[in-house]
């Protein structure tokens, strides 16, 4: 989870170049298809459910959507994307955890390794970081005059999420990753627009990087962002508060 808080980078998504978008949408586009092969119904195939969540928060078009989950009976019948997670350090010793889809091992663990060491970091074995960050449910609603704070709990705690983080621009609900899909259903059937909705790697502690760390590991970042197989990232880095606003 980049950043202070997950808003933040909400934020900087939202405020990216058309072109980052469109591979934003790209990358949810293969997940929402691998997840349709499972079934093209949200309704009995929740996973799907949760990425078409995950989609619409993006502020992905509908008909970008639809096109996805068709392209799972379709071109993408014959092939075989897969989930693979690496792990490996950044520069300072931060922890950096590397969600893909692909439908190329070898390339993909190669682009990997080559993007941790051309940074300056090293690319680890499984559970070499994984044990400094617990798998959570986050869901991030946008905090306004109308949806106070002991609404957001009450409906949180029916809901059987575990916790609300409050922010200063948003509540960060957090759920155990197998109650998530229930939770971000009951807040969505209450008529609640979710800005984000996923089942994050959250770190348990943070660490803080100098200028010229951070310099290099927002350049690994960025060429992680930039790689088609790469999904999501997940770190322990306190990002500086100029590139959250940015």
């Amino acid at each position: 989870m980049s950043g202070h808080s997950k808003w933040a980078n909400i934020k900087n998504k939202k405020a990216k170049t058309d072109a980052a978008k469109g591979k934003i949408f790209t990358k949810i586009g293969r997940e929402l298809a691998v997840a349709a092969k499972a079934g093209a119904d949200p309704s009995t195939n929740s996973k799907l459910a949760d990425v078409i969540a995950k989609a619409k928060a993006a502020n992905m078009p509908n008909d970008n959507i639809q096109r996805s989950i068709k392209k799972a009976a379709g071109e993408l019948g014959n092939v075989n994307y897969e989930t693979k997670i690496y792990e490996g350090y950044g520069v300072g010793g931060s922890a950096v955890i590397v969600k893909t889809l692909t439908d190329n091992v070898n390339r993909t663990v190669g682009e990997v390794r080559h993007i941790f060491d051309k940074y300056g970091g090293n690319m680890g074995t499984t559970g070499s970081v994984s044990y400094m960050f617990e798998n959570k449910g986050v869901i991030i609603i946008e905090r306004t005059v109308s949806l106070d704070e002991d609404t957001v709990m009450e409906m949180a705690l029916d809901a059987g999420a575990d916790d609300v983080i409050v922010e200063d621009d948003c509540y960060e609900v957090r759920t155990a990753p197998s109650d998530f899909s229930a939770v971000r259903k009951y807040f969505e059937e209450k008529g609640i627009t979710l800005e984000d909705a996923d089942v994050l790697m959250v770190p348990n502690d943070k660490i803080d990087l100098n200028a010229d760390q951070m310099v290099s590991f927002m350049k690994m970042l960025d060429a992680f962002d930039d790689n088609d197989d790469v999904q999501d990232v997940y770190h322990n880095v306190n990002l500086p508060e100029e590139d959250e606003d940015e």
